[in-house]
C-alpha cells in the first residue's frame, strides 16, 4: 500500500491547495496568504521581544509634525509705459519668492549679509557701485525727518 498527498488546505484561509506530487507540498493557496501568515508570525515574535531587540514598544506613539507657512508679499513696481503702479510678486533669481525683512532686527541682519556678500561674492562685484548708490540714498532718507502718517517718503511715488 502506498500513500500519496493529493491536496491539503491553505494554512491561512483553509481553501484546498492542489499538490502535483513533486517537491515540497504547498502550505498556502497564494503568495498573498503566505505573506499574511508570515506577517502575523513575525509580529507575534516581535511583540515578545524587548524594544532594544526590535520588539514592540509599550510607549505611546509620538508624531512630530512640521508646518511651514509661506507668505508671498506683493511688490509695487512703477510701469514705465502707462505710469500706473501694479502689484507684482517679487522673485529671486532662483525663482523663489522674495520677502522683505519685517522689523529692525531683520533689516540689520539683512544688511550684514549684504555687507558680507559685497566683499566676498565675486558675482556682486559688477554691481557694487549700484548697491553703494542705493545704500547712500537709503542713508539720506534714514537721516532725514520721518514722513508723517499717509505721506510718501522722498523719492517714492
Amino acid at each position: 500500500m502506498r500513500e500519496q498527498l493529493v491536496e491539503r488546505s491553505c494554512a491561512w484561509c483553509g481553501e484546498p491547495v492542489a499538490y502535483s506530487g513533486r517537491g515540497r507540498p504547498p502550505r498556502f493557496c497564494s503568495p498573498v496568504h503566505r505573506r499574511r501568515a508570515w506577517e502575523v508570525r513575525s509580529a507575534e515574535e516581535r511583540a515578545g521581544r524587548p524594544v532594544s531587540e526590535g520588539g514592540r514598544s509599550t510607549a505611546p506613539v509620538r508624531e512630530i509634525v512640521q508646518r511651514t507657512k509661506t507668505v508671498v508679499r506683493p511688490q509695487i513696481v512703477q510701469d514705465a509705459g502707462r505710469g500706473s503702479a501694479a502689484p507684482r510678486p517679487a522673485k529671486r533669481f532662483s525663482g523663489q519668492p522674495y520677502t522683505l525683512p519685517e522689523d529692525a532686527v531683520e533689516w540689520i541682519e539683512a544688511l550684514a549679509v549684504l555687507r558680507r556678500e559685497a566683499v566676498t561674492n565675486p558675482k556682486v562685484a559688477p554691481f557694487r557701485e549700484h548697491i553703494a548708490n542705493a545704500c547712500e540714498r537709503t542713508l539720506e532718507a534714514l537721516r532725514s525727518d520721518p514722513p508723517g502718517p499717509g505721506e510718501a517718503s522722498p523719492g517714492e511715488p
